[in-house]
């Protein structure tokens, strides 16, 4: 396991905007790797989970909404997807409204994949957010939501 410091306790400090893209880039890497062991361990990956958990907050969205939701491309979202349905664990239904648009709805086998469970990325993250606080991770949040909107602006 490598340690994650900081500009302060590492062995090549970095300037304050390397050293917080090297963090991100840390993150960006740890969240690939948790998300392949869940998918050993668990059967499903971290962006599979995350689907499943928002529908079933959310039951009866789009597509289009699920995307804007977790912030995901919507050919990324569409993947996700057909791998869901095809595994029995989402339902798409077409919107009475809207012929074009189908909604989605957890079918009962999905139930097993959204329970808390060791070994997930939102575990980590809950683990991490309680160790730091709560207004370091308002903090934090609010960062990130500045780095997201500065990267969706280039």
């Amino acid at each position: 396991m490598r340690s994650i410091g900081t500009t302060t306790d590492v062995k090549y400090p970095l300037e304050p905007v390397l050293d917080f893209l090297r963090l991100l880039w840390s993150v960006e890497h740890g969240l690939q790797r948790l998300s392949k062991r869940m998918q050993g361990e668990l059967g499903i990956t971290g962006p599979q989970r995350l689907v499943l958990r928002v529908v079933g907050q959310f039951p009866g969205l789009s597509a289009g909404e699920l995307a804007e939701i977790v912030r995901l491309h919507p050919s990324t979202i569409t993947g996700i997807l057909q791998r869901l349905v095809t595994r029995g664990l989402l339902r798409r239904e077409r919107d009475p409204g809207d012929g074009r648009r189908a909604r989605l709805w957890l079918k009962p086998r999905a139930r097993a994949f959204t329970r808390t469970s060791r070994g997930t990325v939102e575990k980590a993250v809950t683990a991490a957010l309680k160790r730091v606080g709560a207004s370091d991770a308002f903090a934090a949040r609010r960062v990130l939501v500045e780095v997201a909107r500065g990267l969706d602006e280039s």
